[in-house]
C-alpha cells in the first residue's frame, strides 16, 4: 500500500480528495437533522455492527463514557434505541437499534438522497454523466472507509450482498 500511496497520491488524487472532503462538509451542514452528528453516527454504527456496549460506542465516537450514556439516554427517550442486558456480562448493557431508529436512519438517508438528486438535476448533463459513471467507484470508496473505520462493510454493501 505504501508504494501505491507514493505513486498514486498525485495532484489529481489530492484534487479529488479535496473536492470530496468539501462536498461531505457542505452536505453535513446542508441537510437538516433532529439529532447531533455524533448521535446519528452512533445510530449508524449500531445499525452496521449490531448491539454494542456504551463503553464501546464512546470509544468509537471519541467521547467520554458519561457523554455517551447521556446521549444514549436521549436516543432511548426518543425511541431510537433500547438497552438490554449483555448476555456475556449481566452487569453491562447493550445498546440496540429500534425499528423507529432504523426508520429514522432510512428517512435521513432518503432526505439526503432527495436533496442531492435535486442538486444533481441542476448540473449540466455532462457533469451529471461523469458522476453517474463515478457512482460505482464512490460506493467502493465508501466501503473502504467503512471497513477501515469499523472493520465491517457498509450497509449498502451488505444490502447488495444479500440481494445477490
Amino acid at each position: 500500500m505504501a508504494g501505491r500511496m507514493s505513486t498514486r497520491v498525485a495532484k489529481g488524487d489530492r484534487e479529488v480528495a479535496e473536492a470530496l472532503q468539501r462536498l461531505v462538509v457542505a452536505a453535513v451542514r446542508y441537510v437538516p437533522r433532529e439529532i447531533s452528528l455524533t448521535a446519528a453516527s452512533t445510530l449508524g454504527r449500531v445499525e452496521r455492527l449490531g448491539p454494542r456496549r456504551i463503553t464501546d460506542l464512546a470509544a468509537y465516537e471519541g467521547v467520554s463514557q458519561p457523554s455517551m450514556t447521556a446521549m444514549v439516554t436521549g436516543l432511548e427517550r426518543a425511541g431510537l434505541v433500547t438497552r438490554r442486558p449483555d448476555p456475556g456480562d449481566q452487569r453491562a448493557v447493550l445498546v440496540c437499534l429500534t425499528d423507529s431508529g432504523a426508520g429514522y436512519l432510512e428517512a435521513l438517508r432518503q432526505d439526503w438522497t432527495e436533496t442531492f438528486a435535486r442538486l444533481l438535476g441542476q448540473l449540466p448533463p455532462s457533469d451529471a454523466d461523469v458522476l453517474l459513471t463515478a457512482a460505482p467507484a464512490l460506493r467502493r470508496l465508501q466501503d473502504l472507509v467503512a471497513t477501515e473505520r469499523d472493520g465491517a462493510p457498509s450497509v449498502s454493501r451488505r444490502v447488495a450482498e444479500v440481494a445477490s
